[in-house]
Formats: structure tokens, sequence, C-alpha cells
């Protein structure tokens, strides 16, 4: 039986593409393969007809148009890549996991594939997401045990990448849809700072959170198309990272309600993170921070909700009964809310996040470490799971990641998330590749595919 679980560097796929020891036309065929072997039952895709010979019309024309010269080569020449399904794609449809018509939700193409494609990769196809990226599941399944969720909303992303189809997939995170997914799938996500990537030909959720990232193996993957996916990317890494050599950063546990929402198995393994990392040379400070959990949680939701219904008034308006009860209520939900309620939140929501900065400054932390999920991926497909691990970093629009990290009882992979300073996307991901190197080489840490 073929295995749902696969491995495709990025930086040595796309080195190997642009030197030209590997093929734009033989990446397609690796990937076409793979989709035809495996996703029959991981349903990471999203179906479309004629998908390799759009993919090999492709690449022939990307081969005859690179240099000759390997130097001249953009960075992401010939990589395959999966987009999630409420990104538009010019020729493809955009359903956004939904049974409404596909013209409802056309537009042009987005920004951030302008950019993968300028970047030389080719669009394998739309990653399955669930419906409007809220929390109505779509049918991918968990590459470590396909009777598991794979996380969402961005599920089609995270295990088309843990099953090896694609070297690195595009995501969106409104509070918890890219962090968490790569948690269950053990693969590396991130979700930049938000605004650093636009978001212009992107369906939205809750546009005061919404926002793009990407998953691949491995924290250099990332590291990868962190420039070409993002504005104004320091090639220096920023000033934080670069503040001295072998510098490592000052690692905060945010102590208190919020970490307590952390099951029994990921607070097992986040104490064996913390002290491999403090074995390592890294300093670990318990922070008392988000005393007023239980009320950032509220304010959350009062924003995301009201943001939902008002980004669908028109479509639910035309279609309300073509859509899946979890998003009619979301949408129910956010019609009930008042614009002096919503006002209300974004005030507090403003006041969270100069507390949470303060917090943080004063106790002299770089980086932010907490469980990416509250544990395992559950043995439930009617779920995505909780987003609760992930939810005041999005709120805050923090940038993070999650790392392979551990695995659970029954075998599946947990994470570990790192969050930075807002605006500080380089010195998360330089200082992330330190911290991967030593879950890597600590046994019982890491959970790579």
């Amino acid at each position: 039986m073929t295995t749902l679980l696969g491995s495709r560097s990025l930086v040595r796929e796309a080195a190997a593409l642009r030197s030209g020891a590997d093929e734009p036309l033989d990446a397609v065929r690796r990937t076409c393969d793979r989709i035809d072997a495996v996703d029959p039952v991981l349903q990471a895709f999203v179906p479309e007809p004629g998908r390799r010979e759009r993919l090999l019309a492709a690449a022939r024309e990307l081969a005859a148009a690179a240099p000759p010269d390997p130097a001249g080569r953009r960075a992401l020449h010939g990589v395959p890549v999966g987009v999630k399904d409420i990104v538009r794609v010019d020729g493809l449809p955009t359903r956004a996991g939904s049974a409404l018509p596909p013209g409802e939700l056309a537009g042009p193409q987005a920004a951030v594939v302008d950019r993968l494609r300028a970047a030389g990769a080719l669009i394998a196809g739309k990653t399955v997401t669930a419906e409007f990226a809220v929390t109505a599941p779509g049918p991918t399944r968990n590459p470590h045990n396909p009777a598991h969720t794979p996380g969402g909303s961005s599920s089609g992303s995270a295990a088309a990448v843990a099953a090896g189809i694609v070297p690195l997939a595009i995501g969106t995170q409104t509070v918890g849809s890219m962090i968490r997914p790569a948690a269950y799938c053990g693969v590396v996500g991130f979700k930049p700072t938000y605004g650093r990537i636009p978001l212009d030909g992107v369906i939205p959720n809750a546009p005061s959170f919404d926002t793009l990232g990407c998953y691949a193996t491995e924290v250099a993957g990332i590291a990868l198309a962190a420039p070409v996916l993002c504005d104004g990317w320091r090639a220096d890494g920023g000033p934080g990272a670069a503040a001295g050599p072998g510098r490592t950063p000052v690692l905060g546990v945010p102590a208190g309600p919020y970490l307590e929402r952390a099951g029994s198995e990921a607070l097992r393994a986040f104490t064996a993170q913390r002290d491999a990392l403090a074995a390592a040379g890294y300093e670990v400070r318990e922070v008392p921070v988000m005393a007023d959990f239980a009320e950032v949680v509220e304010q959350l939701f009062t924003m995301n909700r009201y943001e939902v219904a008002r980004a669908h008034v028109r479509w639910f308006a035309r279609h309300g009964a073509l859509y899946r009860e979890q998003t009619t209520t979301a949408i129910k939900e956010g019609q009930s809310i008042g614009d002096a309620a919503y006002e209300a939140a974004r005030e507090r929501r403003a006041a969270f996040r100069e507390r949470l900065a303060a917090d943080g400054a004063a106790a002299g932390v770089d980086l932010w470490i907490a469980p990416a999920a509250t544990g395992p991926a559950p043995a439930d497909l009617t779920t995505t799971g909780t987003s609760i691990m992930c939810l005041p970093w999005s709120n805050a629009g923090l940038p993070s990641l999650s790392l392979p990290a551990g695995r659970a009882a029954d075998g599946l992979p947990l994470g570990l998330q790192l969050v930075g300073r807002s605006g500080a996307d380089e010195e998360l991901l330089s200082w992330a590749a330190g911290v991967e190197r030593v879950l890597d080489a600590t046994p019982g840490t890491h959970a790579r595919v």
C-alpha cells in the first residue's frame, strides 16, 4: 500500500531546478504521479480535469524561456506549489470549499500568485479549504492517520506538503488556520506579521485578522519562500538576529490561563522542548501574561463573527441555502453583533496588543514559545480542531511559526509555536532555524515527516 506520508525539500528541489540538475517537466510529473497515488484517499487537492496536461504545458513554456545560465534563473524556477482555494488563480475556478457557483467568487488573480509566478513557480492546483476558511471542514484527511483531521482551514495545503505532493503550499490564517494544521500534519507552517503579504484576490474571512502564509518541510524552505511572498524582506535577517555573532533569543513562556488551555500531552511535550532548549543554551523565562484570557477570546470572536457576516452580505443573501451549517451559524452570530459592540471589541484589541508587547519587552522576551495546538489531531473528521493556542498571537497580528516537535501517545505529531515581534518576521525565521536544530537533535522532541 502506498504510504500517505512523503517529503519534498523545497531547498533541495529549488536548487536542483535552478541548476539544471532537475527539470520542471520532471517536477510536474512527480507532483501529478503523487496526486494520482495518494489523493484519492488524502483529498488535499481540489479535483482538476486536465491538471497534468496544463502543468506540462506550463513547464515546457517555463523551460523554453529560462536563461541558459542557471545563475539567471528565478528563486522558485519550476517549483510546483499548492494554493488554498480561497486564493484566486487565473485559469482555475475559486470555490472556497463551498457549493456556490464559482462565477460568484471570480475576480482578478491574487497578488501572492502573481509573486509566485514571477519567481518561476508552477501552480500545481487548488488545495482544499474549510468552507470559506471558517470551520466547516473539507474532505482532506491527515496523512499520518486518515481517520484524523488535518486541521483547518488550510487543511489541503498542510496535508499536501506532509504527503510529499508539493514542496511548498500557500494557506491563510485568521485565528489558527496555518499553525494548527502544521502541527497536526508534522510540517513547518509560517504565518507572517498581519499585512506582510497583500491579500488582494483572496476571499475574505475576517479582514482584520486574515493573513497569508506558507508550508514547507523545514525552516530553510520557508526562508527561501518568504522573500518572494512578503513585502520588504530584509536579507540580513533583521536587526535583532544580527545583534552579535551566535546570539540566541530569549524565549518567553506565557504562563497563566492561556497556557492552561493546552492538553496534558501537549504540555508534557512542551516541557521536554523547553528543557532541551535550555540545555542547548537558550534562556527560557516564564512570564505571567493574559490574566484576562477569557475576555480576549470573547473580544476576538466578536470582531471575527461581525466581519464574517459583513464579508458575506451579498453572497449569503443570494445563496444562503447553499452554505453549510457551521458557516451559516457563524454568519448569523455575526449578524446579531451591532456596530457599537464591534467598535468596543476593536478598542479592547488595541489595548491587548499594547499590553502584550509591553509585557514581552519588560521581560526581555525575543520569542514567545507555546504549544502550537492543544494536542494531536482529533480522531474526528467533522471538526478541524480548536484554534485556541493560536488565538492571542493572531489577535495581536504577530508573526508565528510551527515546528514539528514530538509525538503524542498515538504517534501523531505535535508542534512547537514560536511567536516573534510585529514586523520582525526575518528575526523569527533566523532564530527558528536554531530552535529547529535543537529539536531535531534531541530524541523525543521532533516529529518531522
